[in-house]
């Protein structure tokens, strides 16, 4: 999600570390010292099925915001789109039938807009998921391992839980965080059960300034603590994502530590990380569990990606 200079290290340790041994060198063998799904391997047909018996009205949400030239981004990134136009009105159509046609070019950062982290965005000391150091598999033209065209379709339950109805707010404040016992009552007050392999999404009505005031926006943002993020993947979920632009709150709980929810989901747990998910139109609905489908782009070697999930319901 973002470009650091450094990394901190963070206090929570994957309970598959060897004991005794250090974090940056221990490797995390629940899936194997070869793993390069992380919490991916948490899906399956059976969670396919269960999720799909979830859809009763047939109705479909885009996740994905919109994403264009004015869509608020971390600095330094961008989006330009340029049409090329082989008859645009002055150019000559080609055929029999006199055809004419546009085509795009792209030229974007992919962490603009609704995005999914993979597990070789962000680390500690150069060491990431799996205990891979950076110069086993990063270099300037993709990633060799844990690119985001590894991931599998992610089908699975999804749960959205409205913390800004918790909350009793519109919209939470920057720098308000939630943690494990905020999580719990929103689940209980919403009657829903997190489980394994479900995707967790988190409604807090901040994705409405991004159009209204970007700079607010991007200046900070509620979000999930360290404590609370290690409490979901405890859980066994698959991905954790939010209606702002990091998922976790910001300032951070301890400013002195760069974004440790990240560094905590990615390296040590495997969990993904979903960003700018559009939940209003959800949360309107109440729609607090439903079927979840991502097909990301597969950019081979891609650290992350721009995305529409669809939750049905």
């Amino acid at each position: 999600m973002f470009r650091l200079a450094a990394c901190l290290s963070i206090g929570f340790l994957c309970v598959a570390l060897t004991a005794g041994a250090s974090e940056h060198h221990a490797p995390l063998v629940r899936w194997g010292q070869e793993d390069t799904l992380g919490a991916a391997n948490l899906l399956s047909a059976e969670k396919v099925v269960a999720a799909a018996r979830l859809i009763k009205l047939g109705k479909t949400y885009a996740l994905g915001v919109e994403t264009g030239p004015d869509t608020p981004a971390y600095p330094p990134r961008d989006y330009k789109l340029v049409v090329t136009q082989n008859a645009d009105g002055t150019g000559t159509p080609f055929g029999i039938n006199n055809a004419t046609a546009n085509d795009d070019l792209l030229l974007t950062w992919l962490g603009v807009g609704s995005q999914l982290d993979g597990l070789g965005h962000m680390g500690s000391d150069h060491i990431y998921y799996n205990n891979l150091h950076a110069s086993e598999f990063v270099s300037p033209t993709g990633l060799s391992k844990l690119g985001t065209h590894e991931i599998p379709p992610i089908v699975t339950r999804g749960v959205l839980l409205d913390m800004a109805r918790y909350f009793g707010m519109p919209r939470l404040e920057a720098g308000q965080v939630f943690n494990s016992a905020e999580i719990k009552a929103a689940a209980e007050s919403q009657g829903i059960h997190i489980g394994t392999g479900d995707v967790v999404l988190f409604h807090t009505g901040w994705q409405a300034l991004a159009k209204t005031d970007p700079e607010a926006f991007m200046a900070g943002m509620p979000g999930i603590g360290e404590e609370g993020a290690h409490y979901l993947a405890g859980l066994d979920v698959v991905a954790i994502g939010a209606d702002t632009w990091g998922l976790e709150v910001f300032p951070s709980e301890n400013p002195e530590r760069a974004f440790p929810v990240h560094v905590d989901l990615l390296k040590h747990h495997g969990v993904y990380i979903l960003e700018n998910m559009a939940t209003s139109q959800l949360a309107a609905d109440e729609g607090w569990e439903f079927l979840f489908v991502l097909g990301q782009p597969r950019f081979v070697g891609a650290v992350q990606v721009v995305i529409n999930p669809i939750a049905i319901r």
